[in-house]
């Protein structure tokens, strides 16, 4: 299969690809649509077993990214990076300030930020070789890690899903963590402030450690996470975590995290309603971070102060468009994901023919 054959590519607009010696850095950066704005989506740092699979992940992504700020109501369109490299033992000075190379030749196409595996503090080093960077600190219009505001949304949207699902509140509830990183371990603490029990699992035993104490979370293994007893299935890991193994082991009624990609394909969204489960759609719930992003994004545009107030708003918004997928859904009879996919279309395709006909 070509690239241009692959479901995945639908319609990218470019995907560049980039090797330095030097640095070891292998890189894609692909841009799904620069209709409503610059694409703007993270960098990911993963040992993809082959340059496919990573090729395949960044136009998955990409694509996402493309949904969620237009769903996001963000004047952005949507991208993604994927640096092929184990994060834990590849990650040099040299190898992000190559990256920013490459973030640069794109030519302000494509604004990065973090993602799975690359952290703010890596990224400055990236940001001495391009403009183009967000979610940073020590500057007038810097937003920061936006992690926070990530789990936040994801979080706004647990309790949303909850209400809707189970007629409560998240006092007493039991949620499912897969991936308990910069936006799961976020999201633990959240969750826990507000009465809920915890059952968590990552690959790394030491964010368990650290998230357990905190939160008094019970750790299983990462095999395990499907068939814990919990009404909340949070996926905050990779994508595709619920697929044909994985669906008929849950036994969660709400599934709602901070992953992207976490239906393996379309099919799977609609056994997941015909299975009666309440799927939040992950690039609507998980939303806020690229929000954040945004908001630095603007204050840089504008020469101001970044503006926390404004971030909120979008947020607030976000949250409310979250419910009307569900009421569309339910209204409809229609499993949310396609609800969304198709507001998220239309919005796409309205802002190329606007931008068409200027």
């Amino acid at each position: 299969m070509t690239l241009f054959d692959s479901p995945a590519f639908e319609g990218h607009e470019g995907v560049h690809a980039f090797f330095d010696e030097k640095s070891g850095l292998k890189c894609i950066i692909a841009v799904h649509s620069t209709a409503r704005g610059p694409a703007a989506g993270g960098c990911r740092m993963w040992p993809f077993p082959s340059a496919d699979a990573a090729l395949e992940d960044a136009l998955r992504l990409s694509r996402a990214m493309s949904y969620k700020n237009a769903m996001a109501d963000l004047d952005l369109g949507g991208g993604k990076a994927v640096i092929i490299g184990d994060s834990r033992t590849q990650k040099t000075p040299v190898l992000f300030e190559a990256f920013g190379r490459a973030v640069e030749e794109v030519g302000g196409k494509y604004w990065t930020a973090e993602d799975v595996g690359v952290s703010p503090a890596d990224l400055m080093h990236a940001r001495k070789t391009t403009r183009y960077v967000a979610g940073l600190t020590g500057h007038d219009a810097a937003s920061g890690d936006p992690s926070p505001v990530t789990a936040e949304g994801v979080f706004r949207g647990i309790a949303l899903g909850v209400r809707r699902a189970l007629n409560r509140d998240l006092d007493g509830v039991t949620v499912a963590i897969q991936g308990v990183g910069h936006v799961g371990a976020y999201l633990a603490d959240k969750l826990h402030a507000a009465g809920a029990k915890l059952v968590i699992t990552d690959v790394n035993e030491e964010a368990l450690r650290e998230v357990a104490e905190r939160t008094g979370a019970r750790v299983v293994a990462p095999g395990a996470i499907f068939d814990a007893e919990a009404e909340v299935f949070a996926p905050c890991a990779l994508g595709g975590a619920i697929n044909a193994d994985t669906l008929p082991r849950l036994r969660a009624k709400v599934i709602a995290g901070g992953a992207n990609n976490q239906l393996a394909d379309l099919e799977i969204g609609r056994a997941v309603y015909e299975h009666g489960m309440l799927y939040l759609p992950d690039y609507v719930i998980n939303g806020g971070g690229i929000i954040n992003v945004a908001g630095e994004i603007r204050a840089i545009a504008r020469g101001e102060a970044f503006d926390p107030a404004w971030v909120e708003t979008k947020l607030a918004r976000l949250m409310q468009t979250l419910d009307e997928i569900l009421d569309l859904s339910k209204t409809e009879h229609r499993p949310t994901h396609e609800v969304a996919n198709e507001i998220a279309k239309a919005r796409i395709s309205g802002a190329a023919e606007k931008r068409a006909a200027a």
